[in-house]
């Protein structure tokens, strides 16, 4: 049986539930971001602060963006902090002000989203579904880019 997108009922369930967890981690990656750009101080304040807040606006389109993706598989994507922490493998950052312990952060977290959209890539290609490919296809693509710089900017 297929959904309304002509995707195999059993494999949109699994990418569903792949991307409901890409989904919490985003909204908690998301959440890191904020906190770190809120709190960041030192010599690198200036320019960490502003990239803080253009990638914290990235992710929030990227939530909306696999959130809808959910819907066109016929899912329901999760929506609750209750939720993500259950299921997000990226965890909650708090107080962190040195520039570079927060970019490791992203690094790190960064890390997780690359390996789970690569995941989800896979899953995505073996059930012939060309819309979550060229998602995490662009995501990933993104993503690799990113953290050549950030490794970049710590060494």
């Amino acid at each position: 049986m297929k959904n309304l997108i002509g995707i195999d009922n059993e494999k949109a369930l699994v990418l569903n539930s792949r991307l409901n967890e890409l989904l919490a981690d985003y909204q908690l990656f998301y959440q890191n971001l904020r906190g770190l750009h809120w709190n960041i101080k030192g010599r690198e304040f200036f320019e960490l602060h502003v990239k803080f807040e253009e990638y914290y606006d990235d992710a929030v389109l990227k939530v909306d963006e696999i959130a809808e993706r959910i819907l066109t598989l016929e899912g329901e994507p999760l929506h609750t902090f209750t939720d993500y922490l259950k299921i997000s493998e990226i965890i909650e950052e708090k107080g962190i002000s040195n520039g570079i312990e927060g970019v490791n952060i992203i690094i790190k977290n960064f890390s997780i989203l690359i390996s789970k959209e690569r995941e989800i890539l896979s899953l995505a290609a073996k059930a012939d579904d060309e819309g979550t490919v060229s998602l995490m296809s662009d995501y990933i693509s993104e993503t690799e880019k990113t953290l050549w710089m950030l490794n970049s900017y710590i060494k």
